[in-house]
């Protein structure tokens, strides 16, 4: 992981593992880092990911379905990155920034295109964590 030149208040403000976490959550995702950067200013809809259109937008390496946006996002929430927006009527199919999900797009602004490429160990730690969806609190 690319942590080494990390701001070392945010391993103090947020568990190493929980970081680790959910860099490798995002770097394995189909999305790209103008997603989070859109993010960071503004929520974003569901739909503004999926089909054609969140290729067009630079928000996605590939064309997605709307079940297989809404899989993916739903991921980058349980790691921490993500939140559903709230609106007076209750929740919506948009999406905002964590304040982790600020301090990681921060970081990850400064990394090289290479450095932000997943490795297959991060692709299996990954998956791994997925399928047992290991919350948050777990320190292993």
């Amino acid at each position: 992981m690319a942590l080494v030149n990390a701001d070392p208040s945010l391993t103090q403000r947020y568990p190493l593992p929980s970081w680790k976490r959910a860099e490798r959550a995002f770097k394995c995702s189909p999305f790209r880092l103008d997603l989070l950067i859109s993010l960071r200013r503004q929520s974003v809809s569901v739909r503004q990911v999926c089909h054609p259109q969140g290729v067009k937008n630079g928000y996605a390496r590939r064309s997605l379905s709307e079940l297989q946006a809404d899989n993916e996002l739903m991921w980058l929430i349980a790691v921490g990155l993500l939140r559903r927006e709230v609106d007076g009527q209750g929740l919506t199919d948009s999406f905002r920034l964590t304040p982790l999900g600020h301090h990681l797009c921060d970081h990850l602004e400064q990394l090289s295109t290479s450095q932000l490429q997943p490795t297959w160990g991060d692709y299996l730690t990954n998956a791994w964590h997925r399928w047992l969806r290991i919350p948050s609190w777990w320190q292993g």
